[in-house]
């Protein structure tokens, strides 16, 4: 076995072992977090969207209700029309799940799964915007002008919060 310049067999050893350790710690948390906003909604709703207050922050809680409503229904008709299916969702996420435990780690096959996630979650992304932008344009001048107030108003609020950082 190599000694290191201290003497000590097998230290570089136990540091990449560490390295790596904490390394898919890493890759995990943000694994965890990527699949927590997909299926934010919980196990019991896996694959349905989640509700639309959440889905774009400030910008979708600033719009009246009825518009909020309303590009709900038309968030839940895209996903019953197929955008990405349930099962092509709780595929996804199985498969990710069964890689997570196999041995040996095959980081690539969970970069795999990532990208997918994300690819998942860019489509919801645009989907709501799109939306969003359909809205805005079809709004009158004055309807438009009380949701930039109350947009401004939640953007000043969350400023003020006190941050962790």
């Amino acid at each position: 076995m190599a000694q290191d310049e201290t003497g000590n067999a097998g230290a570089p050893r136990h540091w990449m072992r560490v390295a790596l350790v904490v390394s898919l710690a890493l890759n995990l948390l943000v694994a965890g977090v990527v699949v927590g906003a997909l299926f934010s909604a919980g196990w019991r709703h896996m694959g349905h969207m989640p509700h639309i207050s959440g889905a774009a922050g400030p910008m979708t809680r600033a719009l009246a209700e009825p518009d909020r409503e309303a590009i709900a229904q038309q968030m839940r008709q895209a996903y019953r029309d197929g955008r990405p299916g349930r099962a092509a969702q709780r595929a996804a996420f199985e498969s990710l799940i069964e890689d997570l435990r196999a041995e040996p780690f095959d980081r690539s096959a969970i970069e795999t799964h990532l990208a997918g996630i994300r690819s998942m979650i860019s489509e919801r992304v645009e989907l709501g915007q799109g939306l969003l932008l359909d809205r805005l344009s079809e709004m009158d001048p004055a309807a438009r002008r009380a949701y930039a107030d109350r947009l401004e108003a939640g953007w000043r609020h969350h400023a003020r919060r006190p941050r962790s950082d």
